[in-house]
């Protein structure tokens, strides 16, 4: 295994505490949406008068900023027969032309973060898309805002996160024909469950244009699992304060990116119910990691196992996002060489590159949607005139392959 893959392995898992800490803070009714200025303004104001002055840490503002910069809406979702409520953000997508079908991009975060790890390239896809691609990404059980009734949190079998998946989308789009396009993204653990539900989903109607999986390689992500947990032993147990925790993310090489670890980093930690001095009722007092990771070390193996084939076998368009080429595996470069997915490379970023360079990414996400989703009409061959409705169409169909037509042709 490389050094490069060996650090990025040790950027993704940060060290949990001895026991796991209980919710930070009670949600009210479930399946309401609620306005995130609302919800999450007064909690901030708190907090910042908590915590300690940014110049603490120089000139940099590490003050954690509210997500209703970053989405237009928030949800309290339970799933039928569920005993887990989830945290969704939502932006929904604009309607410009009739005729084409709208489009969420579906984000599922990896292990250890939370929704809002997406919520800086969330943002850069609103701008660059002039707001037309959909966005919904969600806290998977165990992580960020998402409250379970029972015991079931830490249960992130693979079998467990792809039912979680498939009965929040038949939550929020209840009608399968009626349902927008899902472009489904997963990051690191979240590749998983998105590759495992995109058959399932599409057999219950859903149109699935695409799979977007980032920065996860099944041959690399095995061969690291025995380095897990002494990279676990090597994290801070907690932190002073919630800048301080920000702080550690961006000195430490793990985010790169200020305004992403603003307002990523506050939803993967809570107070110490420990904290003899007030931090477990006090947001700018002690913090812990919020997902016991140590405790879901029996699904890591089948996380990653099976995953470069379940990518190539997708029946729709399939691009991998990676920070270094050096991570492919033989599978994926036997197939990358068939030319059976679109492989992008983003320099100078980590294991979250979603967050080291959301407009980058945003960008290649969206010419990604629309070579998949959009109708191409070409103008006429050369040497031919210019006759109206001649012209050639080029639609994607299930197989990832291209249907060309010309316009006005039977």
């Amino acid at each position: 295994m490389s050094d490069a893959f060996r650090k990025a392995i040790a950027n993704k898992l940060p060290k949990i505490p001895a026991t796991r800490a209980p919710w930070a803070e009670d949600d009210e009714d479930h399946d309401e949406l609620e306005e995130l200025e609302e919800e999450e303004g007064d909690d901030l104001s708190e907090l910042h008068a908590a915590l300690p002055p940014p110049s603490k840490y120089g000139s940099t503002d590490l003050t954690p900023l509210s997500a209703s910069a970053f989405f237009a809406q928030a949800l309290e979702v339970t799933p039928a027969s569920s005993s887990i409520t989830f945290r969704v953000y939502l932006t929904p997508p604009k309607v410009v032309d009739e005729k084409d079908k709208e489009t969420y991009l579906i984000c599922h975060h990896g292990a250890g973060a939370s929704g809002l790890s997406f919520a800086a390239l969330a943002k850069y896809i609103t701008s660059i898309s002039g707001g037309e691609l959909g966005i919904l990404s969600f806290d998977c059980r165990g992580h960020g805002k998402t409250k379970a009734i029972d015991s079931s949190e830490t249960d992130l079998c693979l079998h467990t996160l792809q039912n979680d998946l498939i009965g929040l989308i038949e939550h929020v789009f209840p009608n399968p024909k009626e349902s927008p396009s899902l472009l489904l993204m997963g990051h690191s653990m979240g590749a998983a469950p998105i590759l495992s539900s995109a058959p399932l989903l599409q057999k219950k109607g859903y149109t699935i244009p695409g799979v977007i999986v980032l920065d996860v390689v099944e041959g690399t992500a095995i061969e690291a699992l025995p380095l897990m947990k002494s990279i676990l032993a090597q994290r801070p147990d907690s932190f002073r304060s919630v800048i301080d925790a920000i702080h550690w993310h961006l000195s430490s090489n793990t985010l790169r990116d200020t305004e992403a670890a603003r307002v990523s980093v506050p939803s993967t930690i809570i107070p110490d119910p420990e904290d003899s001095g007030g931090g477990a009722n006090t947001p700018g007092g002690r913090q812990v990691w919020r997902t016991d990771l140590l405790a879901t070390e029996p699904y890591w193996e089948e996380w990653y196992k099976g995953l470069s084939r379940r990518f190539l076998e997708a029946k729709c368009a399939r691009m991998l996002v990676l920070a270094g080429q050096e991570r492919l595996d033989k599978e994926l470069m036997v197939g990358q060489m068939q030319g059976k997915f679109q492989l992008e490379v983003m320099p100078d970023t980590g294991h979250y590159l979603h967050e080291d360079n959301p407009s980058s990414l945003a960008s290649t996400i969206v010419q990604f949607w629309r070579r998949n989703t959009r109708v191409l009409v070409l103008p006429p061959k050369i040497g031919q005139p210019g006759v109206p409705g001649m012209g050639i169409s080029v639609r994607p169909n299930s197989n990832n392959n291209n249907v060309v037509k010309r316009v006005g042709e039977e």
